[in-house]
């Protein structure tokens, strides 16, 4: 696998934490920032088509909704 090195600012205590859970569970940070990456970049692009789901749903459920408010 293809590594980039990467520089950033990030809040003590949560490097702190980060530096904790990668000594605890015998892990690079390296591969926690990977795995922590991959999934924030996952759930961002699942939202978009969650939030699109529930629209169409809502939209073809109107008279049901309206019939549930009552």
């Amino acid at each position: 696998m293809d590594t980039v090195k990467i520089n950033s600012v990030v809040d003590e205590h949560a490097w702190a934490e980060l530096k904790a859970l990668a000594s605890e569970s015998q892990q690079t940070i390296g591969a926690l920032l990977t795995e922590a990456i991959e999934e924030f970049v996952r759930r961002r692009r699942a939202l978009p088509d969650a939030l699109g789901h529930a629209e169409r749903s809502m939209e073809e459920n109107s008279e049901l909704g309206r019939l549930l408010a009552r």
